[in-house]
């Protein structure tokens, strides 16, 4: 199972929110390029790099930062955060992104989002599944969209999606666990999904047991800044991987 970590972005910092409302950010490094080294320094391979001024502008804001990190270090960044359009996605790419996740678009403007996997592949295009009580939850998780997570990512797994990350908004930030009993039956309803877990995870005993459900990834980040894991263990981990 690959380890992520989470970068997320507000107004160039690196943040964290608490199930993805904005007047819970807390700020935990002013230098995001120096975050991404460190887990670099570990072992890391892998970044998940959130631009939260994009998701609520609904347009690419922090580029710049994906730039940097991409040309500074060797992480494989997926890049998510409002983007809406081609000329949003030419700009991550351009900047460094491995992959990019569409959440949003992928309820609002299917055309689009289906386009972009006939265009750039399965391998780059990462369906975004955030659910709030298990319905599909969109524009930086302000607005609910009534689909039902299942179904949602059986439908796009149809159309091709190889790579699916699914957060649990209510777990996002809280430190009290992932939903294991919501991966599970994802898992068990379409196999073939390469998962990524998000959203929750405090402690580091929860990830073997998100590797035996099946999940391909596992996305982590206010286990590892509130220093619930550290970047010791999660290298340990790969290393015996």
């Amino acid at each position: 199972m690959r380890i992520i970590p989470a970068i997320d972005i507000i107004e160039g910092k690196c943040v964290r929110l608490s199930k993805g409302d904005y007047a819970t950010k807390k700020i935990y490094n002013e230098n995001p390029l120096e975050v991404a080294k460190q887990f670099e320094a570990a072992g890391i391979q892998y970044l998940h790099l959130v631009d939260l001024d994009g998701a609520k502008s609904s347009h690419i804001v922090n580029y710049r930062i994906l730039e940097q990190i991409a040309s500074k270090t060797r992480l494989k960044i997926d890049f998510g955060g409002g983007l809406k359009s081609d000329e949003d996605l030419r700009i991550a790419f351009e900047s460094g992104a491995s992959q990019i996740t569409g959440g949003s678009i992928a309820v609002k403007d299917p055309v689009t989002f289906k386009k972009w996997l006939g265009t750039y592949g399965p391998e780059r295009i990462i369906l975004g599944a955030d659910a709030q009580e298990e319905k599909i939850a969109i524009s930086g998780w302000q607005e609910a969209s009534g689909k039902e997570v299942i179904p949602f990512i059986k439908s796009y797994q149809q159309k091709g999606v190889t790579y699916v990350i699914c957060t649990d908004i209510s777990k996002d930030g809280m430190l009290e666990g992932p939903s294991f009993e919501l991966y599970k039956r994802i898992l068990d309803e379409i196999p073939e999904i390469s998962l990524i877990a998000s959203g929750g995870i405090s402690h580091f005993d929860e990830l073997p047991k998100l590797a035996e459900l099946g999940c391909e990834g596992a996305i982590l980040g206010k286990a590892i800044y509130e220093k619930r894991i550290s970047l010791k263990q999660l290298e340990n981990y790969i290393l015996n991987a």
